[in-house]
């Protein structure tokens, strides 16, 4: 009799495990973290990345527009409520972990016929000698009530897990913003400051383009040369003031893009309008490429993705096994409210315990764990891929700041002739030695080459601003 009575928790306790056993077994993952040792063959751990963003830029006026940024932006108070939703998200997993109770209240009456076994019964029955139970029969009840998943494989602890590695990945995406949004007001500034240098270019040029038409008219009216020339200068004119008008429009825009990133509406932009092409870039330490890893928020969003993704896995595996769910109540229930604290005739309690395993569905389960799966593998490349981007982005940056170094070298030594030979121009020009032609043409070579150094030195800063991002610069 003994064993008879242990066959019948056996026997329900092998159809789980064979369940279990069941499971869909794949190959776990592991992430590659190798990077190069070097960007340039240096291996000096000094980093711009640790150098916080008040210090690593000079300008007053920059830092002030940065400050603003941050507290203003709404692409950052977005994310900033996609960390609350995944910090509530955290509660909600450690919720499910314990019991879920309640506390409710009921009423009812109920009549049944007198000529069946209920109504029969209950007319027979005396409360207490000499009185009946009352037809129609009340029914009050106050009671607490509890039910409670049993944790056994780790499921709801993995999800809580995934859960905080998700709000991690929130952080991470937060400082991830704060570093763009710093590079991109620091990008727009130093294009307005480029733009306004350009500005002064071009009504400078404007000056001396009107100063030699004047003297080409004088000369026309001497007879030393023709109307063809006084057009030509006429036309070089009016090209560079239209020229002019499109600088401004961009100042606009550009002043209108800080505006919409600092969340205000049209306003002038605080700037040094003044000693642009002086501005000196900041000496670079890009430190090694290992650090990468925890200084880039994107890295460490992917990599906080990555964990969620495997926790992830572990909860859709845990779905094939046996849940185990208890369930209690306790409370009073009476017919009649004089009787519902009489205890213990009013009490009533229970107490139940479900084991049980998926069978029918197990396809479904199947088809989730492999999407989850799928899913964490998806989380693997794009780490990888993360890391790969990071270093890339880096080394493009490191050698653009090089050659830039050496093109803006270059540029200013052209400049410097050109800006030379305006007046060897005019000087022959004005003995007859050269035709008009080759004075508008130096001219024009003059202004592109000027306009273009301004172009090479905004390059450069932008470039600067860049490394500290792609490095890991900024949100700290």
């Amino acid at each position: 009799m003994y064993k008879i009575k242990n066959y019948k928790y056996i026997v329900p306790l092998g159809i789980c495990l064979a369940v279990a056993s069941c499971t869909p077994a794949l190959a776990p993952l592991v992430e590659t973290k190798a990077v190069p040792e070097s960007f340039d063959k240096s291996t000096d751990t000094t980093n711009i990345a640790a150098t916080p963003w008040q210090t690593y830029f000079k300008d007053p006026n920059l830092v002030n527009l940065i400050e603003i940024a941050l507290k203003n932006n709404q692409e950052l108070q977005i994310t900033l409520q996609e960390i609350e939703i995944a910090k509530n998200d955290i509660r909600v997993r450690k919720g499910a972990l314990l019991p879920k109770v309640g506390i409710g209240a009921g009423a009812g009456i109920e009549k049944v016929g007198r000529y069946t076994s209920q109504g029969a019964g209950d007319a027979s029955t005396e409360i207490r000698p000499g009185l009946e139970m009352p037809d129609p029969l009340g029914d009050l009840k106050i009671a607490a009530y509890a039910n409670w998943e049993v944790d056994i494989w780790k499921k709801l602890r993995n999800s809580k897990k995934a859960a905080v590695s998700r709000y991690l990945s929130t952080v991470e995406g937060k400082n991830f913003v704060i570093t763009n949004l710093i590079a991109e007001v620091a990008d727009s500034y130093y294009e307005l400051r480029a733009l306004d240098s350009q500005l002064d270019i071009v009504k400078q040029n404007i000056a001396l383009q009107s100063t030699a038409l004047e003297i080409v008219k004088i000369q026309k009216e001497a007879a030393r040369t023709t109307e063809l020339a006084v057009q030509k200068f006429q036309a070089e004119v009016m090209a560079s003031k239209s020229m002019e008008f499109e600088i401004l429009q961009n100042i606009k825009e550009t002043e209108n893009k800080i505006n919409f990133l600092l969340a205000q509406y049209p306003q002038e932009i605080k700037r040094d309008k003044t000693n642009f092409i002086s501005v000196l870039p900041t000496v670079i330490h890009s430190g090694i490429p290992a650090q990468l890893l925890a200084n880039r928020p994107d890295i460490k969003q992917a990599e906080m993705e990555l964990e969620a993704a495997k926790l992830d896995v572990k909860v859709a595996r845990a779905e094939f096994y046996p849940s185990l769910d208890i369930s209690a109540r306790v409370g009073v229930n009476a017919f009649k409210p004089s009787y519902l604290f009489t205890l213990p005739e009013s009490l009533l309690y229970s107490l139940a315990g479900d084991f049980a395993a998926p069978l029918i569905n197990r396809n479904a389960i199947k088809a989730e764990y492999k999407s989850a799966n799928a899913r964490q593998i998806q989380a693997l490349y794009n780490y990888e891929r993360t890391i790969l981007n990071a270093y890339l982005e880096v080394s493009s940056q490191l050698s653009k700041i090089n050659n830039l170094e050496k093109s803006y070298e270059l540029k200013a030594q052209q400049v410097e002739a050109l800006s030379r030979s305006i007046t060897v121009a005019g000087d022959l020009f004005k003995s007859a030695r050269v035709d008009y032609f080759e004075v508008l043409m130096t001219q024009r070579d003059a202004l592109e080459s000027k306009l273009e150094l301004i172009d090479t030195k905004k390059a450069q800063l932008n470039a600067v601003v860049h490394v500290y991002r792609d490095l890991g610069g900024g949100w700290k």
